[in-house]
């Protein structure tokens, strides 16, 4: 399986980053060693001193896709979960400055972040699902998905023009407004609509 992941997809997380809001999806992929699941301790790494947490919805592909067409886009999600996607702020501007690809920043094992992935059946509307994560008690992102710039239909197709999906795939649909620096100690808790579906603490 590979992840898929979306960035600037929301607007005012991307004009928290002062970064323009994209025309097109803005695509990075994570290679399979970056889940971290199970509610495992994430382990701060010693390559970075600027660890940030974006929360995001994740939806798993559940049909193999080249081409999907708009109508068709909605059968190849079978399932809905939450995660974050750590991020090396540092490296990430490092490599932005210089015009280099983000997937040191991005890419490192167990930067992914995922809860338990739930039946799309749950969920009424997968373009209206309300999310939050709390750091250490306190809520520091609420978003949903009703706000996303590129709903998952729209993902899907774009996406499948380039790279076939396949069943098992993820696609992290991008952060909204919020993010921050993480520490050791911090214990970082999602949540789907008013549900606790994760939590992790930072060792």
């Amino acid at each position: 399986m590979k992840i898929i992941a979306i960035g600037r997809n929301y607007i005012d997380h991307a004009k928290e980053l002062n970064n323009p809001v994209p025309d097109d999806p803005v695509i990075f992929m994570k290679p399979d060693t970056a889940l971290l699941k199970d509610n495992k301790d994430f382990y701060y790494p010693e390559f970075s001193q600027d660890v940030h947490y974006e929360v995001e919805v994740v939806f798993r592909i559940c049909n193999e896709g080249k081409h999907v067409s708009p109508k068709f886009a909605h059968k190849y999600v079978d399932a809905v979960g939450l995660g974050i996607d750590f991020t090396a702020r540092d490296i990430q501007s490092i490599h932005k400055e210089k015009g280099l690809p983000w997937e040191l920043a991005k890419s490192f094992d167990h930067s992914a972040v995922i809860s338990p992935l739930f039946p799309k059946e749950n969920f009424p509307d997968l373009k209206n699902i309300a999310f939050s994560l709390k750091k250490n008690g306190e809520t520091v992102q609420s978003g949903n998905t009703k706000d996303m710039i590129f709903d998952i239909d729209s993902l899907i197709v774009f996406i499948s023009k380039y790279i076939t999906l396949r069943k098992g795939d993820l696609i992290y649909t991008g952060t909204p407004v919020g993010v921050g620096p993480i520490a050791i100690g911090d214990k970082f808790e999602g949540f789907i609509q008013e549900n606790p579906v994760f939590s992790c603490q930072i060792k």
